[in-house]
């Protein structure tokens, strides 16, 4: 927990998150009102189905108030949002039995049913089954068959336009959908997905599958699979992609939403930017050593030995925006870049085909995808940021001239 917190905090105090953040007073007095308004209403409704509280859960766990706060705060953090917004997203944390959740699973491995389930402060039996109302979950639930569909369609009924809708896994589109049919009905994933969307407050895709479609999606697709996004139109629709997603996104968004009742702001691939609004090589624990020139040349050399930057070896850190290298996973412990394997850019559209290989972006031939930069998520389009590829293969190169010289004595 102390580790996670440190790193959301370096993360908020970034320059990136100062220019995402750096509103003024104004702004955020009238968010803070905002957002009041919105927890004191919710407190006035009962919790969902008699879902316990999350201070009895903690009392019950042996987890002090104080450790409760501190995780409010890194949360806090984690939002780009001003310190003073803590106690708002404590009571946000405390309100979440009244969200009720749905989670559909498609084309997909259950990957980010498995982060979720493994996720940290709190523990999955806090944050889901005493803490969210979570409604419906093929994997976690007891009912199966046309029981399971039952409970489903009572979910929908009673919660209708309030309930939010999380899927997980790419929609086969091919053959008229057949290559993916769900339930005791045999429906196709896409008109089951259609239907439990239609009445959803907001639909939140989580994982590279249902954001863009993802190893289904690879080619040549023969099933013809998608990302949510390419089906759902007209909802609010919230893309957390990542091979798995890092569950602090899944629960930020869903604290985001308590608080203030609305989508997090966005980016143009509809990724929530405070957790996708920067490259990962930003913050990069190897940054150091890309920029002195030193990398790993081969997998077991004496670079690989001293943890030099992984970029010559397929990393594709720069051209990656995500928070795992500042969030990280396992309870904050690592991520792939601490453990010497380099980002495979998982939470970027067509990662499979584009970047799941050991080989530097520059000798790739390949165009970066749409999304955000340094300076904002979406300050620059597609022809800066291929330019910027290419930049990054110029100056790694010259950083490794620069490196060689110096070992020379020149």
């Amino acid at each position: 927990m102390a580790d996670k917190i440190e790193g959301v905090k370096k993360l908020f105090t970034s320059k990136s998150a100062r220019v995402e953040t750096n509103r003024g007073d104004a702004y955020y007095a009238k968010l803070f009102e905002k957002c009041q308004a919105r927890i004191d209403e919710l407190k006035t409704q009962q919790p969902i189905n008699n879902r316990l509280d999350i201070g009895d859960v903690l009392e019950t766990q042996g987890i002090e108030r104080r450790d409760f706060l501190k995780w409010a705060s890194a949360v806090t953090g984690m939002l780009m949002l001003p310190a003073s917004f803590t106690p708002l997203v404590a009571d946000a944390a405390l309100l979440m039995n009244r969200a009720p959740v749905i989670w559909l699973e498609l084309s997909d491995c259950a990957g980010n049913s498995e982060a979720l389930l493994r996720s940290d402060g709190p523990k999955i039996d806090e944050i889901v089954l005493d803490i969210i109302s979570l409604e419906f979950h093929e994997t976690l639930q007891a009912a199966s068959g046309h029981q399971a569909e039952k409970q489903l369609e009572d979910a929908m009924e009673t919660f209708k336009d309030k309930y939010l809708l999380f899927v997980e896994g790419a929609i086969p589109m091919g053959n008229n959908g057949t290559f993916g049919t769900i339930g005791a009905s045999g429906e196709t994933m896409h008109d089951h997905l259609v239907r439990v969307a239609k009445h959803a407050a907001a639909v939140v895709a989580v994982g590279s599958c249902a954001t863009f479609g993802g190893v289904p999606a690879a080619a040549p697709n023969p099933t013809g699979a998608v990302g949510v996004m390419d089906v759902i139109k007209g909802k609010p629709l919230i893309n957390i992609p990542a091979c798995p997603a890092n569950p602090a996104n899944m629960v930020g968004v869903i604290i985001h939403y308590i608080l203030t009742g609305q989508v997090p702001e966005l980016d143009s691939l509809l990724r929530p930017k405070f957790a996708f609004g920067y490259r990962i090589h930003d913050n990069c624990e190897r940054r150091a050593h890309f920029d002195a020139g030193e990398f790993v040349e081969e997998w077991g050399d004496e670079g690989a030995k001293n943890n030099f930057c992984l970029y010559k070896v397929g990393c594709k850190g720069p051209m990656t925006f995500n928070n795992c290298s500042i969030v990280r996973y396992n309870e904050g412990v690592n991520w792939p870049v601490g453990v010497g394997r380099g980002c495979i850019g998982c939470s970027e559209p067509d990662f499979w085909d584009k970047y799941a290989y050991e080989r530097p972006m520059a000798d790739a031939n390949i165009k970066a995808p749409t999304g955000g930069v340094e300076k904002t998520v979406d300050e620059f389009g597609l022809g800066l940021l291929t330019a910027a590829g290419i930049g990054i293969g110029i100056h790694a190169a010259a950083s490794l001239v620069a490196g060689k010289k110096e070992e020379a004595g020149e």
